[in-house]
């Protein structure tokens, strides 16, 4: 944890929520247009945090299979069933009764975590979401999760782990634009104003967690 700590304060990078697990952990941060950032990011976590468990377990090699998977997600109520997917991971595999049980999750950090030596960037957070404060913040995440909780949300969406992008058919097909000669092999898939931009097909294995 101390690392996503570091990459926000070394490189600039915004976390606006995560979830760490023993062998992944979800990011969902600010795209401000600096490109490097969030790579920089990325390969500062994953160096580090693999150099500590090979001292740790006096091993050597690669710590992690692969390089991360990035989906871009629209900013407006899809960032928002990001976010609830996210603190619901360790309740959907079966860890914890409730996202706040789990330690080394954005959700206890936005309802009881200080400004100082936060991992989230709050303000960052509450511009997107277009919050005027921290407690209306506090106050209305825990209702979308409680919500969420209710209504049984823990079923495992692929959408969040194995696409290119999350929005509306404008935005994804911006991406895809975007990605030019990299799309290739890619479909747009949805309905309504859920539209997500798929990896071709067998992309990813099967071990993809809940």
């Amino acid at each position: 944890m101390s690392w996503l700590l570091e990459a926000r304060k070394r490189h600039g990078l915004s976390i606006l929520n995560y979830a760490a697990t023993s062998n992944h952990i979800h990011l969902l941060v600010l795209d401000r247009g600096e490109s490097e950032a969030i790579s920089r990011s990325m390969q500062l976590v994953a160096s580090r945090t693999a150099q500590a468990f090979n001292q740790r377990k006096k091993r050597k090699g690669a710590f992690w299979e692969d390089r991360y998977h990035a989906t871009a997600v629209e900013t407006n109520h899809h960032i928002v069933s990001c976010i609830i997917y996210i603190d619901l991971n360790m309740v959907r595999a079966g860890v914890v009764a409730h996202p706040s049980e789990w330690e080394f999750g954005g959700y206890a950090e936005i309802q009881t975590g200080q400004e100082e030596d936060s991992i989230i960037d709050r303000r960052a957070l509450m511009e997107l979401l277009r919050i005027p404060s921290i407690e209306a913040m506090r106050r209305l995440h825990k209702e979308w999760v409680e919500e969420a909780l209710a209504r049984g949300g823990l079923v495992r969406e692929g959408m969040w782990t194995e696409s290119v992008a999350v929005g509306s058919r404008h935005f994804v097909e911006t991406i895809r634009t975007k990605l030019g000669l990299r799309a290739k092999g890619r479909k747009i898939t949805g309905m309504k104003e859920e539209f997500t931009l798929c990896e071709p097909q067998g992309f990813f294995g099967d071990d993809l967690d809940a």
